[in-house]
């Protein structure tokens, strides 16, 4: 049975336009990001692990080697089921960083171009073996179908197989260009390679039912033909050629941590973090599946006695048994299998050679968009490496079976295994150790396994001396082990002798599982994100570096405006990682560390407090045992000091702000986020240049030292203590606590105000007496001339003389009685005249001539009288009529009233001024608080009527705006008990009359 060209191309062209279909309606988002974030379509993805080596050639490998052949699954397996070990730390690491192939992530962890060059070499040797492996099977397969028509179509010079095998790889070039080759994440692409995974396992599944079941009759049918033909059962026990499994699992445990393809799938095109923990056994069982019809599929060929190879049984059987629909299955998977990881391949090396060959040795143009000038050269390289895989295919020209490529392919990318294990697992090795590992090993694998390939060698062998050489893919055993011992121990014995660099032992560190290892705070000569674009825009443009900028401040939600230190360090880590994944590690490190440089500061190391605090929040949820309990020791004590009621800030040596609570907030009114990170003296004014100047003085205490907070003064004591550093006689930084004394100094204040007017009190107590009597002999004098003479002239001077002299034993005698206000107790309460109080009041505010005049109405009805203190009534009249004088417009009027019912008696204060806001109505009569111009007000008065007020059992209230028809004016509202009231509450509480 065969089918025709036509069909066949029109079968492969119906699938691949399916693939193109579902990658470009992704990339349009046409299919819900349900299904294209779930973690499921990343395992799928991983699928292309499972090339069409996996479809067509483990067959073959069945077929030598028997139950040796699961090492494939069983090796890869492992290294994902206990992925938390071998691969977690290096998608992390990857994941950080935006490292994209693997010879980036060796270029960090070496820090050396050479070594990712000489990566990129290997890679792409060991590469090209497996790309023409996955051309010969789509090749091979679709002659299979078109048997018998050979001689109808080819290309020029090239025959109808290798055509077929072009007309392939434009195909793959044309799809990677499409949806591969541009910076942001491929969703499609990830779509695409899940679907080719999906239809791979289920063809081959499909394919082993049908065997089984067609080919056998059932599982008792496979049972009897085994043991009918013991020898095949027998078979899986031993290999043809005498190779161990123990070799093939190293090699394939080796394949999926150091091939490339397989690291860009895992890490670069990883679009969910929670997927490695679903990987570490759903990808498992992905290939647990994937060699189940494996043995099945090479006993069905036996069972038929095909005479075409044994890694195309999966094709052959069906089409040996006349079904077409089961065949086109077949072939569907094996395409589905070789075009995802073609792709996928493609994609890594395209990374790997722009990043590390083309990129270095060629400067971009800074006049031209960036960006695109990337595209063109990505698109160029997967079209060049395309073509010359399929060169590399008609170069072996069908020499070499898929197991024999694959086995050539697989062993030369095991040569970076010392040095993959060197990133995270082995912190010593260097850059010339892995240089002379590499060279070693990789040469060993080239000369033995590569040259022969080249030249069509299977078996070659040569002397010299007394040593005989074997060479070549059948001595694929021999070549593994001396390859992989030769560039283990080049790599040991170099690195022992001799010293990594700084930059080495750094990187290795940060690569190290303990990424906490290094927290030291450097420092950057920037001051701004525009400074930055700045600098950026000399090596890769204006329009770039500002799109990079702004990329990394959104994702770091990070303000253009900011000058904090800590968040400057930051931008410039994520602006280097950025880079990174644009155009890899090596030339972002270069741009980077030339124009933003890091400088090391003058002093000893400094712990990078922000940067463990930042770390330990993203790894607290991983970390256990002891890590575990001292995260939580560290929490208990950050909360405590979080939560602290004095405001507390600590900085570092180089005066950086590291923490800052809430008290702080609080007083501050500057938030945590906001002040975290700064240098000391960029934080807002008045607290900047206090705590600088603070922190750089050699005393350890400020007291009360007085500044502006919204224009009214505020007396602030600091403290301070060193924190010792581990290294001797030097300090890691400094804490700062502070107090806010300004109630205690307004107090003090007041206090001394208070004892000023007790000492004018007395004064004016004494200078009464030495007044009153000349004042009391002009009295009588004027009153003796009075009756000595008739002259009406005189007599009208005698009136004058007299009123004037009332009028200074009134003004003395108020002095008197006002100065001994608030020393008054339950033995001066008595009957009261309000209208009195309130003239007296208004009299002693006329004396203050230098305040602007108001006209003071006096309308409080002279029969108007409560039980009270009436010295200090008067001080609540003093108070309330001064406070609306100064509120009211000049030669404005303040009116006092006052109404009386059977309990009680009310007395009001009503001024015209602009009136009391309705936010500051609930406050006015707390202590210190007033709206008056700093030096004007105490904050006490209002404080002072309240609780006079208070004591007397009445009560206090506001109304502003008073006037309702001019929305302006505020009114004083008094309301006092009458006799009889507080003689009813004088019984009930006998010491209720007592002022405090």
């Amino acid at each position: 049975m065969s089918f025709s060209f036509a069909q066949v191309a029109l079968i492969s062209f119906m699938y691949v336009a399916m693939v193109f279909g579902i990658a470009y309606s992704t990339e349009r988002n046409w299919i819900p990001d349900k299904v294209t974030t779930h973690p499921i379509t990343y395992i799928l993805s991983l699928g292309i692990f499972a090339s069409a080596w996996a479809f067509y050639g483990v067959i073959e490998l069945a077929d030598r080697f028997g139950y040796g052949a699961l090492a494939y699954y069983i090796g890869t397996g492992l290294l994902f089921l206990f992925g938390g070990f071998a691969l977690r730390p290096l998608v992390e690491l990857a994941k950080r960083f935006q490292i994209n192939s693997m010879a980036d992530l060796l270029v960090f962890r070496y820090h050396s171009h050479l070594v990712g060059a000489l990566v990129t070499l290997l890679m792409l040797l060991a590469m090209l073996p497996l790309i023409a492996l996955q051309i010969q099977a789509v090749a091979d397969t679709m002659m299979l179908l078109i048997k018998g028509q050979e001689q109808k179509t080819q290309i020029g010079q090239l025959g109808m197989q290798q055509s077929l095998g072009l007309v392939y790889c434009l195909g793959i070039a044309v799809f990677a260009v499409l949806f591969g080759a541009n910076r942001e994440h491929h969703k499609g692409l990830i779509n695409a390679m899940a679907f080719e995974s999906l239809i791979k396992l289920l063809a081959l599944l499909i394919v082993g039912g049908y065997v089984v079941s067609v080919g056998f009759g059932g599982l008792s049918g496979l049972d009897d033909w085994l043991s009918n033909n013991p020898h095949h059962a027998l078979a899986l026990y031993t290999a043809s050629d005498g190779a161990t499994a123990h070799t093939l699992m190293l090699v394939f445990i080796a394949t999926a941590v150091s091939m490339p393809h397989i690291f860009h799938m895992t890490v670069v095109e990883n679009p969910v973090r929670q997927s490695s923990s679903l990987a570490s056994w759903a990808f498992p069982l992905f290939l647990l599946l994937m060699a189940l019809p494996i043995f099945p599929i090479l006993w069905g060929g036996y069972h038929l006695s095909l005479d075409i190879p044994a890694q195309y049984f999966p094709l052959a059987i069906p089409l040996a048994n006349g079904n077409p629909l089961i065949a086109i299955l077949a072939y569907i998977g094996g395409l589905s299998a070789a075009t995802g990881a073609l792709v996928a391949m493609t994609l890594a090396l395209t990374t790997m050679i722009l990043n590390q060959w083309i990129l270095p040795s060629n400067a971009l143009k800074t006049k031209r968009d960036l960006y695109r000038q990337l595209i063109w050269m990505r698109r160029g390289l997967i079209t060049f490496i395309v073509l010359v895989g399929f060169a590399f295919y008609l170069l072996l020209n069908n020499q070499f079976t898929l197991t024999q490529l694959a086995l050539t392919a697989f062993i030369g990318t095991l040569q970076l295994l010392p040095s993959v294990l060197g990133v995270t697992h082995w912190p010593k090795i260097n850059r010339r150790g892995l240089v002379a590992g590499v060279a070693a090993g990789g040469g060993t694998w080239f000369v033995a396994l590569f040259v022969p390939l080249i030249l069509g060698q299977h078996h070659w062998s040569t002397t010299i001396g007394p040593i005989h050489i074997i060479t070549g893919v059948d001595a694929w055993q021999d070549i593994t082990l001396w390859s992989l011992g030769i560039n283990a121990l080049a790599c040991l014995i170099v690195s022992r002798l001799t010293r990594q660099s700084d930059d080495e032992r750094y990187s290795a560190e940060l690569c190290s599982q303990d990424e906490l290892s290094h927290p030291v705070r450097l420092t950057l000569d920037i001051r701004s994100p525009d400074e930055i674009i700045d600098r950026l825009s000399t090596r890769i443009g204006a329009s770039t570096a500002k799109a990079e900028v702004e990329r990394a401040l959104h994702r770091l939600n990070i303000k253009p405006n900011e000058n904090r230190p800590f968040a400057l360090r930051r931008l410039r880590d994520e602006l280097e990682a950025n880079l990174s994944s644009l155009m890899g590690i090596a030339m972002a490190s270069d741009i980077i560390d030339r124009l933003v440089p890091y400088k090391v500061p003058e002093a000893h190391d400094a712990p990078d407090i922000n940067l463990i605090e930042s770390r330990l929040v993203v790894v607290r949820d991983q970390l256990t045992g002891l890590a575990a309990e001292l995260n939580n020791l560290r929490l208990y004590h950050r909360k405590t000091l979080e939560q602290l009621p004095l405001p507390t800030c600590s900085i570092g040596q180089d005066l950086e702000i590291l923490m800052w609570n809430s008290a702080m907030t609080k007083l501050t009114g500057i938030e945590r986020d906001e002040v975290t990170g700064s240098h000391i003296k960029d934080i807002r004014a008045p607290w900047g240049s206090l705590l600088h100047r603070f922190s750089n003085s050699s005393e350890h205490r400020f007291y009360k030292r007085q500044i502006e907070l919204n224009q009214r003064p505020h007396w602030i004591t600091l403290h301070k203590a060193s924190i010792p550093s581990s290294l001797s006689q030097q300090s890691d930084g400094q804490v700062i606590i502070l107090e806010d004394v300004t109630e205690l100094q307004l107090l003090e204040q007041e206090l001394l105000h208070s004892e000023r007017l007790a000492s004018v009190g007395r004064l004016a107590a004494g200078v009464a007496h030495e007044i009153g009597n000349p004042v009391t002999g002009i009295a009588c004098l004027a009153q003796n001339m009075r009756y000595d003479t008739e002259d009406p002239e005189v007599l009208e001077c005698i009136e004058h003389i007299l009123s004037q002299t009332d009028r200074v034993s009134r003004i003395v005698q108020t002095l008197v009685s006002f100065s001994h206000a608030g020393q008054q107790t339950s033995d001066h309460m008595h009957s009261v005249s309000l209208r009195d109080c309130a003239q007296e009041a208004i009299s002693l505010l006329s004396l203050q001539q230098e305040k602007h005049q108001v006209n003071f109405v006096n309308e409080v009805p002279e029969s108007l009288s409560v039980y009270a203190d009436s010295q200090r009534l008067i001080q609540v009249f003093v108070n309330l009529l001064s406070n609306s004088r100064d509120a009211s417009p000049l030669f404005g009027d303040v009116i006092v009233a006052g109404s009386s019912n059977p309990q009680h008696t009310t007395i009001t204060v009503t001024d015209f001024g602009s009136g009391i806001p309705q936010e500051l109505q609930d406050r006015i009569f707390e202590p210190f608080f007033t709206t008056k111009e700093p030096g004007e007000g105490t904050g006490l008065g209002l404080a002072m009527v309240y609780s006079i007020i208070e004591d007397h059992k009445g009560g206090l209230d506001i109304e502003s705006p008073a006037h309702q028809d001019t929305t302006n004016g505020t009114r004083f509202i008094i309301t006092l008990p009458n006799q009889n009231q507080v003689d009813e509450q004088g019984s009930s509480s006998p010491n209720s009359t007592q002022s405090s």
